[in-house]
């Protein structure tokens, strides 16, 4: 599959490049971000996935994150796609900022009219990562997965649901149980319909009680002054109590007063989830 490149700039020794392609599986354009180390020049490296939040593209976490530097010195590729399909000409694809165009919610659609190209969670799980390993220096046996909020649900999910595929899996204040939140509500109700057992397929704390063994060790971030947290769209408590009940190891950290949502907070703590990952990933 032809992949043109956007951009490429140089940055700790390594390439921070954008890349579009056309996508079979969302039958559209799509960008992806990708952090190609020095090491990556030598060698086969890992690969580590980011999965953005809401309205953004793949542009958010690579201008704005800082996580260069440490997947520089572990030598980790790192892919940021963006969040939905662009430019489908769907009605109603752009009324509103949590449903549609920067809102896929990494599920496969199946009412209409999603169902042909908001297919978010094929295209992260298959076609972009044999893609990315089709043109670029990767291990594909050695892949871990993280995001942020939407992406952080995204990246549980799509640990839970293929055991064995992520090496590890981090978030940074991830929609631990969407079918209890509104944000989540919308979306899985639109994408997917009024019958809740089938969003049950897409929430981590549904998931996570039916994960067959103990082999996944989970990191997630929390700002204890993040609004979606008490406005209750986040629910990490309730993922909390179902990976204890199931001796699934994770480790919640629950940041102090005044960091929140925001790419700050996410840059402040972006090292130790390079770190977390490179040690699964034996970078």
């Amino acid at each position: 599959m032809a992949l043109k490149q956007i951009s490429s700039n140089k940055c700790f020794e390594g390439f921070q490049k954008v890349f579009e392609h056309d996508s079979a599986e969302l039958k559209c354009k799509m960008k992806f971000g990708i952090y190609l180390p020095p090491k990556a020049e030598t060698k086969r490296c890992p690969v580590l996935y980011w999965l953005s939040g809401l309205t953004c593209t793949e542009q958010n976490f690579i201008t704005k994150a800082g996580f260069h530097q440490a997947a520089a010195e572990h030598g980790l590729i790192v892919v940021a796609p963006d969040t939905s399909p662009r430019g489908c000409n769907i009605e109603g694809e752009d009324e509103s900022w949590d449903f549609g165009t920067g809102a896929g919610f990494y599920v496969d659609a199946t009412e209409d009219p999603w169902k042909t190209n908001y297919r978010m969670y094929s295209y992260i799980k298959d076609e972009l990562p044999k893609l990315i390993n089709a043109n670029f220096p990767t291990d594909p046996e050695r892949m871990s997965i993280s995001g942020h909020s939407m992406g952080g649900h995204g990246a549980l999910i799509l640990a839970l649901k293929n055991p064995g595929k992520y090496k590890s899996v981090s978030a940074f204040a991830p929609i631990c149980n969407p079918i209890q939140c509104q944000w989540g509500k919308k979306a899985l109700g639109g994408y997917l319909g009024s019958d809740v057992s089938k969003w049950e397929a897409y929430d981590a704390t549904q998931l996570v009680k039916s994960y067959p063994d103990s082999h996944l060790d989970i990191l997630i971030d929390q700002g204890k002054d993040d609004q979606f947290l008490s406005a209750g769209q986040l629910l990490p408590d309730n993922f909390i109590a179902a990976c204890t009940e199931r001796k699934i190891p994770v480790v919640f950290r629950l940041q102090q007063a005044g960091y929140d949502h925001s790419y700050f907070f996410i840059a402040t703590f972006i090292n130790d989830h390079i770190k977390h990952h490179a040690k699964y990933l034996n970078a």
